[in-house]
């Protein structure tokens, strides 16, 4: 990837968000890396030490506080980018509360307090939507480029709760929705379903058989963590989809990580590529 290129990766603190704007910054990016986090608390990661490791892998890291419940710290980002930059390359939905989901995994839809749904709506699938709608002008202005979604495959079996799923399938029918309003554009719109992760919301929350690491979800069973995907294995699959002449005949449809793995010749960064999926292939 061109040093020219620019990239927004939202919710970049920590997890899959950092792992992909780390990944971007590795092949030469500009990287504007947001997040609530600016200080260190009872989780690791702020948006200041993810755009300090952009730096030190080759790239140029930014780090913009922003809320992405707040439209005006949306809106303020990408004028933002509009000033420094003039334009848009890549652009990354990735922001979503995960931490605060954890007490309702494996609850039912009548246990679950009303407002988890606009917890899910609001900062998953709204925030992905206006980013997206005022990231566009700045894509434009490039020529082109790529939104990546970060959805799941909850899209369409059941995970977690229902509004998990539900948020999860908006996601979904929105990038297919959107890539029928980008044809001409150059634009290009993916959502990306990735496997097991070893965030560091997932680290924290690991059990132990003896050397033997595992998650046990409510309601959803055991899953052995040897196999799971690192956070920049997630971040190869956007460059990997940067790269490909392939491109414009994906957009609009959703790839599993370790689908695209296999298909475009990327691995993780200890060279396996992951075979852990939660949920079925896309």
């Amino acid at each position: 990837m061109s040093s020219e290129r620019v990239a927004v990766v939202t919710g970049a603190s920590r997890g899959i968000g950092k792992g992909i704007a780390l990944e971007l910054g590795a092949s030469g990016a500009t990287v504007y890396v947001t997040g609530r986090t600016v200080t260190a608390g009872a989780m690791p990661g702020t948006v200041g030490e993810t755009a300090a490791e952009i730096d030190d892998l080759g790239g140029r890291g930014i780090a913009v506080a922003c809320d992405h419940h707040d439209d005006d710290q949306v809106t303020a980002l990408f004028d933002r980018v509009r000033t420094e930059q003039g334009r848009l390359d890549v652009l990354v939905n990735n922001v979503y509360s995960a931490p605060d989901l954890v007490p309702w995994l494996g609850k039912r839809f009548w246990e679950l307090p009303v407002e988890a749904w606009d917890q899910v709506i609001d900062i998953g699938t709204r925030s992905h939507y206006v980013a997206s709608v005022l990231g566009m002008p700045l894509l434009l202005a490039a020529g082109g480029g790529l939104i990546v979604n970060i959805s799941s495959s909850g899209a369409v079996t059941y995970a977690h709760n229902v509004v998990y799923g539900v948020g999860k399938a908006a996601v979904d029918k929105m990038t297919a929705d959107m890539a029928v309003d980008l044809e001409g554009t150059g634009v290009s719109v993916v959502s990306l379903w990735p496997g097991l992760v070893r965030t560091e919301l997932l680290e924290m929350g690991a059990q132990y058989d003896g050397d033997q690491a595992y998650l046990e979800l409510p309601g959803e069973g055991r899953f052995d963590l040897s196999g799971a995907e690192s956070p920049r294995f997630l971040g190869r699959a956007v460059v990997a989809l940067l790269g490909d002449e392939g491109l414009p005949a994906r957009t609009g449809r959703a790839f599993t990580s370790a689908g695209l793995a296999r298909e475009l010749g990327f691995t993780d960064v200890d060279g396996r590529v992951p075979e852990v999926l939660l949920r079925p292939e896309a």
